[in-house]
């Protein structure tokens, strides 16, 4: 779609066009599952972010005359929507881990902030991990076995092992420079 018919479209929906909201919405909403999915690795939460998203749009549609790029405003709003997601994961595990830890409060240096907040987003990338490969990832780092243990306990090729241990610490790299980007 280019420029010119774009803003025409968001013109229109300023002023409550439904036609204009449905053909941007079919013209963005794929695009817009397919970025939020590879981030949160979740297809159905991936819609009903998208779907929040156009929600949105359409309750405030009167402020899309200051947008230049619809485009750039989706995504920048499915960014937001993202970190609001893993925050509220955060404060949840966290609020979790510490009802029944009971634990004593904890100093927060800015290390140990940015160490668990780390820590968090990593397990939150685990949890997310198809079965064999959370598993295999947790025998070897939280477990200590070696590849040939893991290959012989789960019956499987050494080589197996190996393909879904790179593949796991690639997502988690993955999270972390995605992380890292957001945040800083």
């Amino acid at each position: 779609m280019n420029n010119t018919i774009e803003e025409s479209y968001i013109k229109a929906l300023c002023k409550g066009d439904q036609k204009a909201f449905e053909i941007l919405f079919l013209q963005y909403q794929p695009k817009l599952v397919f970025f939020l999915h590879g981030f949160i690795k979740d297809n159905e939460q991936a819609r009903d972010m998208a779907q929040d998203i156009f929600l949105s749009i359409w309750n405030n549609k009167e402020k899309l005359s200051e947008v230049k790029s619809f485009k750039a405003y989706i995504y920048k709003m499915a960014k937001n929507t993202v970190c609001n997601y893993y925050d509220h994961i955060i404060v949840n595990e966290k609020f979790v881990t510490d009802q029944l830890t009971h634990s004593s409060e904890i100093e927060d240096t800015e290390e140990t902030i940015f160490a668990n907040q780390l820590q968090d987003m990593i397990d939150v990338t685990v949890s997310q991990m198809p079965p064999q490969r959370k598993q295999i990832y947790i025998m070897s780092r939280v477990e200590g076995m070696s590849n040939t243990e893991i290959a012989e306990r789960l019956n499987i090729n050494k080589r197996t092992v190996e393909n879904h241990l790179t593949a796991a610490l690639a997502d988690i790299r993955k999270t972390i420079k995605t992380w890292i980007i957001l945040f800083f």
